[in-house]
């Protein structure tokens, strides 16, 4: 019997994201908590770490697993920051925003309305990750975003001279 094989499984968009975190089945519990995830199913190793789990986030997954001294990528914590931001687009920032810092989130930049038409702000969670939670408010034009934006990264020098 012959089945046709999706190349890209059923669920799935082209790109998911794979973290590596230290404490993997605590970071999944904090991402329930914080950001209302869905554990989509979870694979442990011999010695209990979590070797791959996937969680959904509304539309989304994300693919997370502890970290191994065998593997190829490491977490935060072992490297000392992350060059990645997850952005999560949701209907009530605020609210989201709200939970996720009571979950044990630390602000990086609190909540606020920006030039490109998003409510937005930075959080970091317990594991290093770094995640904007936004809502659109405003459909902005390029030239507007342009205009907007010219004027804010002026602003911003300016206070990074002062500071």
């Amino acid at each position: 019997m012959s089945q046709t094989v999706k190349p890209i499984p059923e669920g799935y968009h082209s790109l998911t994201a794979s973290i590596v975190v230290n404490d993997a089945a605590r970071a999944i519990d904090f991402y329930k908590r914080a950001f209302n995830a869905v554990e989509m199913g979870r694979f442990s190793s011999p010695d209990g770490k979590v070797a791959h789990a996937e969680l959904k986030f509304g539309d989304s997954k994300l693919m997370l697993s502890d970290e191994f001294s065998f593997g190829p990528t490491r977490s935060p914590a072992t490297l000392g920051g992350t060059t990645t931001t997850f952005y999560i687009y949701t209907e009530d920032v605020d609210s989201l925003f709200d939970q996720a810092v009571k979950a044990g989130a630390t602000v990086k930049f609190p909540l606020k309305d920006q030039f490109w038409g998003d409510r937005t702000g930075h959080l970091t969670d317990p594991f290093g990750h770094v995640w904007a939670l936004a809502m659109h408010k405003e459909d902005v034009s390029p030239e507007e975003m342009q205009r907007r934006g010219a004027i804010e990264m002026a602003r911003m020098a300016q206070q990074a001279k002062g500071a």
